[in-house]
């Protein structure tokens, strides 16, 4: 059973970097699969997805983010992470970690319980 947990701060200042980490237990992140995700849902609205990272370690990124995001990898503690820069108000969401077979989807096999993340002064 693949199970994932997000963690990183609850409170993020406008202006700075936004970091999440998702530490994935049940299956490796480098298994072909699985892709892994990251997806967020703001307040009032629906699921987004941001990006995601493959087994191989290819990224895919939303069109409308890929500015100000990167995914990363670490293989040796089976985690992944999300960075997004310059955070506004606007990217008050609750994020999710995720893995499904697909790259760009908002209904993964399977998610992590979620993470608030708040971007106030």
């Amino acid at each position: 059973q693949v199970q994932l947990q997000e963690s990183g701060p609850g409170l993020v200042k406008p202006s700075q970097t936004l970091s999440l980490t998702c530490t994935v237990s049940g299956d490796s992140i480098t298994t072909n699969h699985y892709c892994w995700s990251w997806i967020r849902q703001p307040p009032g609205k629906g699921l987004e997805w941001m990006g995601t990272i493959t087994g191989s370690g290819i990224t895919y990124y939303s069109s409308s983010l890929r500015r100000r995001m990167s995914i990363s990898r670490d293989t040796s503690k089976n985690q992944f992470t999300l960075q997004l820069s310059s955070v506004t108000p606007e990217d008050t969401a609750v994020y999710y970690c995720a893995g499904d077979l697909s790259v760009a989807t908002t209904t993964p096999k399977h998610r992590g319980q979620g993470t608030q993340v708040t971007v106030s002064s």
